[in-house]
């Protein structure tokens, strides 16, 4: 897929994030936050990040010539998002957590006695995944069913509380990230040590995917409905 409109630095990465196929990837790869600190221009985030914005829109540029598959979701129905996010995202953290789950208990199970062991992950993976199924349980009874019935508008008490969940989901991803080494696997990690870490961060840039479509199209695009 091509855009022939030119990428420039002062847009926000939410904004690309939005309109561009693999930017998403490209700010996931470079550890750039795009859902909750998406409301930031991409000049800015890489100063931050000591990183050079025309390689930064290079990379875009690259991945979406390679992607066939971006939807504009900011130009979609309301229920048509909703509907993606149930089945995209709610269900499929449902599917990926419990395995994830369970290769970390493995994990932490036969290599306790390595120095490189992600000790403590297992618990606080069990953790996160309690507070999202929590937080998804809330959008499906209370704000999916308002929005989908549009009452949009009404929601900005939900809307509050969800962004502010989705803020400690991001707080939590950091803590994972941290506690398993940056998903960097040591020489000795087995097959499932290495699995693990390559399905931990798929999960993180999945929930980061699944906050941006709700932080920065759902949620303001129902708010004005």
């Amino acid at each position: 897929m091509s855009n022939a409109i030119e990428i420039t630095p002062d847009q926000t990465l939410a904004e690309l994030a939005v309109t561009r196929a693999g930017a998403s990837r490209v700010f996931h790869r470079h550890g750039l936050d795009f859902c909750c600190g998406g409301q930031i221009a991409l000049s800015d985030a890489c100063q931050r990040h000591s990183l050079d914005p025309q390689q930064m829109i290079t990379e875009i540029v690259k991945e979406e010539r390679a992607d066939d598959t971006f939807e504009r979701w900011d130009e979609q129905a309301l229920d048509l998002l909703v509907d993606h996010i149930l089945t995209r995202f709610h269900d499929a953290h449902r599917q990926e957590l419990p395995r994830l789950l369970e290769m970390a208990r493995k994990v932490e199970s036969v290599h306790a006695d390595k120095a490189s062991c992600p000790k403590g992950l297992a618990a606080f993976l069990e953790h996160v995944a309690g507070e999202l199924e929590q937080h998804m349980q809330k959008e499906e009874q209370i704000l999916f069913p308002m929005i989908k019935a549009g009452r949009g508008a009404m929601a900005a008490m939900p809307v509050q509380v969800m962004e502010q969940e989705h803020r400690d989901h991001g707080k939590n991803l950091a803590k994972l990230r941290s506690l398993a080494h940056d998903y960097q696997p040591p020489a000795e990690a087995c097959n499932t040590w290495r699995a693990l870490y390559l399905g931990l961060d798929e999960l993180e840039a999945e929930v980061m995917q699944h906050i941006h479509l709700e932080n920065n199209i759902l949620f303001p695009r129902a708010l004005r409905s």
